[in-house]
């Protein structure tokens, strides 16, 4: 479906969605994606500056006056304190019509300087900042038999390189759990829908550079970087159609070729490590 097509068609309007970790990259842009059709968000990040700018940003993009952009400042991770924020968002403006959850971070590094706490940390973010906002949601989607819940991943939840030991798991984890609501919201009348964005052009990305691996950024640099607004448009047409599995770009092609040939992308991933390691000159 063309993006000016559904501008046209305002599909959100008149709907509300929470967009947890929307102050910046993929998140922002989602918002604002979202109130171009037509819908009001609400952001949840943690840095209440960031919230406000983005908040700013995303409201230039409102079709009309009767929509609202409103910001939530709190750790996605933290159930008893977003519980009651959520539930005053709740209070003043209904159940959000859609969830869309993605909060989340990359450390890479190599294995052996990862500590315990690097992948206690990630999997809290990744997949329990994620978690905790469907779980506070849940109950007012169970009851009313319909609602909408999405998740970002990553291709790293499906393949798997050099440097990511400690976000992969995560990621995957996220996988797990989509799949398996979808399967039991099913009498709910439930929606769940998992992204799977390649390498983004977000300021996460550019932390995440900092720590990478030399093996991994050779790797990173024969896929190609999509700007942050490109994956958010691919992920809201998806989430418009209710689609379960969400990609942009390449990923699609490689996602495919794991479930059917697993071996060929393991075969393809080992040649350009190895590769990576000839040209670092390591054995």
């Amino acid at each position: 479906m063309a993006k000016k097509k559904l501008i046209r068609q305002q599909p959100y309007s008149g709907k509300t969605l929470l967009v947890c970790g929307g102050s910046k990259g993929i998140g922002k842009e989602t918002a604002k994606e979202i109130v171009r059709l037509g819908g009001s968000v609400g952001i949840v990040a943690r840095d209440p500056e960031a919230l406000s700018q983005a908040a700013q940003e995303i409201e230039a993009e409102r079709a009309s006056q009767s929509q609202f952009v409103e910001t939530i400042a709190c750790d996605a991770t933290d159930m008893g304190t977003l519980k009651p924020l959520l539930e005053a968002f709740i209070d003043k403006h209904g159940v959000p019509d859609v969830l869309i959850n993605n909060v989340g971070y990359a450390y890479p590094e190599y294995v052996q300087n990862l500590s315990l706490d690097d992948f206690k940390n990630q999997m809290d973010v990744n997949y329990y900042g994620q978690l905790v906002p469907t779980l506070i949601l849940l109950p007012y989607y169970m009851e009313a038999k319909q609602g909408h819940i999405a998740f970002v991943s990553s291709l790293g939840g499906i393949i798997c390189i050099i440097g990511y030991a400690a976000y992969a798991p995560t990621k995957a984890a996220l996988v797990g759990l989509s799949e398996t609501l979808r399967h039991e919201l099913k009498p709910y009348n439930i929606d769940i829908s998992i992204l799977y964005p390649p390498d983004t052009d977000t300021p996460g990305f550019e932390i995440e550079n900092k720590t990478k691996p030399q093996e991994t950024a050779i790797l990173s640099e024969t896929a190609s970087l999509q700007t942050a607004e490109k994956v958010a448009e691919v992920f809201v047409e998806g989430l418009v159609k209710r689609k379960l599995t969400i990609i942009s770009g390449v990923p699609s092609l490689f996602r495919w070729l794991y479930r059917h040939a697993p071996w060929l992308v393991h075969a393809v991933t080992d040649s350009d490590l190895k590769n990576a390691r000839k040209k670092l000159g390591k054995s």
